[in-house]
């Protein structure tokens, strides 16, 4: 069941629907209890599943059934991407296969032409590993060649192992990055960053691949995202995104990619507060994702007009692109609990909230830690508008045991600090006008400055500032991000 449910996890909305309708025309025999079991899955049901599906315990019948799904699965999956970016990838693969079989059946000239047809568009896509496999089978049969000759073969394939390699320390790099980031300790994202290209010797150029350049500006924004710190990673994030403009005749052919990258700068710009230059990226996201991939990057546009909106003046319009979602997004709901806050809409913020009926363990694994602790910190500001005093002082201390350690790990002391004075200020909401709170508001903060302060952690002290001065919480957190 692990297995299963860590194959669910990946699956967005979209694709769980479109899983569904799979299944129902894969059932020949009209036995729908495979669909059956899904659905009580995604709908977060774990426990008496035999019991649900058969009326009655049946564990062997409830295995096989299981298997069955998780095959279903796979196979999905893999359908799924055999018929995305890959694709194109599945195409040369059969090319050469079907050149290597010639070449067994000593039809050498059928064989290199078709072998030099998967080289061409390998090359154009940037595969070098395929490529890899097609200058082996081209040396191997070299001797049979009329007009290429063997030296001309030998110094493309040692021109692509170069870049091969390249590509590979380019991977390790990132898994080494990933590991690191888990262990953190004192050091900084930048550090981290930095020692792992200096130790696979690896330069930001134009020689890496779309894929690689991806893979590179992914792992950026992951750690950023880690730390709510995209102003130091910001360097990076440009000067690889230069290099893609670089390669703006590849785009159309790394679609998938060129996409992920566009929604990747379009957020680290909004995160930075550039909010004219995250606009830019989102509406070329747009127009790009209409041709091949406009349901798969739906959610991430729509959340991307929606921040950009609300902070630049315009939150019914953030509102109600939210609303115009039709799929189920966690990160949809809850920006449009925040939206709704920031516009003292509270009970219809709480309405959404009261969705949330799983438990965080789920939620962090359908939508991360960061989704997790932001909807703990907006449901108890939520709470406190509302004036819920048992539900306010139950979540405040189940904040405090469920996230006192994991802050301190990640050295967000900061959180913590503001939960204690939305705390104090909770407990006595007179004081927060006073001088002695003010001074304890500037002691318990570092300040990092308006460039480099986060714009979510600048939303969040924005209520409490306008507690603070006797103002609107919407038009303080404008103030903030504007500055």
């Amino acid at each position: 069941m692990k297995t299963l449910n860590a194959i669910i996890a990946i699956l967005s909305a979209t694709e769980k629907h479109e899983f569904i309708q799979f299944l129902q025309q894969k059932n020949r025999r009209g036995d729908t209890k495979n669909t059956q079991l899904f659905k009580l899955l995604i709908n977060g049901k774990h426990t008496d599943l035999d019991k649900k599906i058969y009326g009655k315990r049946n564990k062997n019948a409830f295995h096989a059934l299981s298997k069955r799904l998780q095959d279903s699965l796979i196979d999905f999956v893999a359908s799924k991407s055999f018929a995305s970016e890959t694709s194109e990838e599945l195409e040369i693969m059969k090319l050469l296969l079907a050149a290597r079989i010639f070449f067994e059946h000593k039809q050498y000239k059928i064989g290199f032409k078709i072998v030099s047809k998967a080289e061409k568009k390998a090359l154009e896509l940037d595969l070098y590993s395929i490529l890899n496999e097609i200058y082996h089978t081209k040396i191997q049969y070299a001797h049979h060649h009329t007009t290429e000759a063997l030296s001309e073969i030998i110094e493309a394939s040692e021109k692509n192992s170069v870049l091969f390699i390249k590509e590979q320390q380019l991977n390790m790099a990132y898994a080494t990055i990933k590991s690191k980031l888990k262990i953190q300790g004192d050091k900084s994202i930048n550090q981290i960053i930095i020692e792992s290209f200096a130790f696979f010797n690896i330069q930001i150029d134009d020689t890496l691949t779309y894929k690689s350049l991806f893979q590179l500006m992914n792992i950026t924004a992951t750690a950023a995202k880690l730390q709510s710190d995209y102003h130091t990673v910001s360097p990076f994030m440009l000067e690889a995104y230069a290099i893609i403009t670089q390669k703006s005749d590849m785009a159309e052919k790394h679609l998938f990619y060129h996409l992920e990258i566009l929604n990747l700068m379009a957020l680290t710009s909004f995160r930075n507060k550039n909010f004219e230059d995250s606009k830019r990226f989102t509406q070329k996201l747009a127009s790009k994702m209409e041709t091949r991939f406009s349901q798969r990057f739906q959610e991430k546009h729509i959340l991307l007009h929606a921040l950009n909106s609300n902070y630049t003046k315009s939150p019914k319009e953030a509102i109600t692109a939210l609303n115009s979602f039709k799929g189920d997004s966690l990160h949809v709901d809850l920006t449009l609990v925040m939206c709704l806050f920031q516009q003292k809409k509270y009970q219809e913020a709480y309405k959404i909230i009261k969705n949330f009926s799983h438990t965080d363990s789920y939620y962090e694994k359908q939508a991360g830690w960061i989704w997790v602790l932001k909807k703990a910190i907006i449901e108890i500001l939520v709470l406190i508008e509302l004036d819920k005093l048992d539900m306010v002082l139950l979540k405040l201390q189940r904040f405090k045991r469920n996230f006192t350690v994991p802050l301190k790990n990640v050295g967000e002391q900061r959180v913590l600090k503001f939960i204690e004075l939305i705390s104090a200020y909770y407990e006595n909401p007179k004081t927060v006008n006073s001088e002695d709170f003010k001074a304890k508001v500037e002691e318990s903060f570092d300040w990092i400055g308006p460039a480099r302060e986060d714009i979510f952690v600048m939303s969040f002290y924005a209520w409490l500032k306008a507690k603070m001065e006797g103002r609107d919480t919407y038009e303080v957190t404008l103030e903030l991000a504007h500055r």
